[in-house]
């Protein structure tokens, strides 16, 4: 493997937002995008109710997509999964009540922050499904996606036969509007990434003297369209780096 290209396959995939809950609802978006929004949150059933009603909408949509990646698996083939949570943004609703609570010099609930921190929808599947297996999360601006995709690989390598992968991100509270360079939307997606066999995506990345491309769409759903499609390819521009992805079929 080269240092700066890496291979591999996907076993199963999952994708959660308002009103997009179906492979076939995701498809026509893909063919016809528009701006998601809204604040419905999936039921998650396979979650007990007291860790679930810790989970805010970001997290829920984030366990919903990766229990169904999951739940395609055998139940003996469930358990000891490594997983990459990426968020670029994380759970920043409940960061920002924080915040304001400290500037009205109030007390913070020790529970909100535990739970505001990247890793902690990690650490809620982990609970719930009692599984020790190694977690990880990954926020790195506007290329999170691939170094999240990085980071499972270099498990894949290090021999794990399968990866869990969990994006996810959500709206932006008002005070931060200023500073977006795209307009999020809340959604989650999963892939259960495996070492390349059929159907290999590749992703490969190089040095680039270009600024970062405006685009209305966050980089985690322009990575998800392009693997939603037919493309061939795809390419963007992070400011520092140039992301190539390549589809080969076979």
């Amino acid at each position: 493997m080269q240092l700066n290209t890496i291979q591999f396959s996907i076993a199963a995939q999952a994708a959660w937002a308002p009103d997009l809950e179906t492979p076939e609802a995701w498809q026509a978006w893909e063919h016809a995008p528009y701006v998601l929004a809204g604040d419905a949150e999936p039921r998650l059933p396979d979650m007990p109710a007291m860790l679930r009603r810790r989970a805010g909408g970001l997290g829920k949509m984030a366990l919903e997509v990766a229990y169904r990646c999951l739940n395609s698996l055998p139940v003996e083939q469930r358990e000891n999964i490594p997983t990459v949570f990426c968020s670029r943004h994380g759970d920043v609703q409940r960061a920002t009540e924080l915040l304001n609570n400290l500037t009205r010099q109030e007390p913070l609930s020790p529970t909100s922050f535990g739970l505001a921190v990247h890793n902690a929808t990690a650490g809620l599947l982990s609970i719930a499904r009692h599984d020790q297996a190694s977690h990880a999360a990954v926020a790195a601006g506007n290329s999170s996606v691939e170094h999240a995709v990085i980071e499972a690989c270099s498990q894949l390598a290090d021999g794990a036969p399968m990866v869990l992968l969990v994006v996810c991100d959500t709206t932006l509270p008002q005070v931060f509007s200023a500073f977006q360079d795209s307009l999020e939307q809340p959604h989650a997606w999963a892939w259960l990434m495996v070492p390349a066999a059929q159907n290999v995506l590749q992703l490969s990345w190089q040095a680039s003297a270009l600024a970062a491309v405006a685009h209305e769409m966050p980089a985690s759903l322009q990575v998800l369209k392009f693997f939603l499609s037919d493309d061939a390819d795809y390419q963007r521009h992070d400011g520092r780096l140039k992301w190539h992805w390549d589809r080969h079929v076979g």
